[in-house]
């Protein structure tokens, strides 16, 4: 039996905090229950989770 991938540290895009990511499995970011697009540029990283929830709460 394979072991699953663990979630990667990742750096905020917006505000440089660390924060776990995994993109290949269960993630705290699939709990929300709004759904963003993901960063265009390859070297991007997502937004950590008080930051992903200020872009969702911002008006368009």
């Amino acid at each position: 039996m394979a072991t699953p991938p663990l979630p990667i540290i990742e750096r905020c895009a917006k505000c440089g905090v660390e924060f776990s990511c995994n993109p290949t499995g269960p993630c705290w970011c699939n709990e929300e229950s709004f759904r963003l697009p993901l960063p265009s540029d390859p070297q991007a990283t997502c937004l950590c989770p008080n930051c992903l929830r200020q872009a969702a709460e911002a008006p368009r």
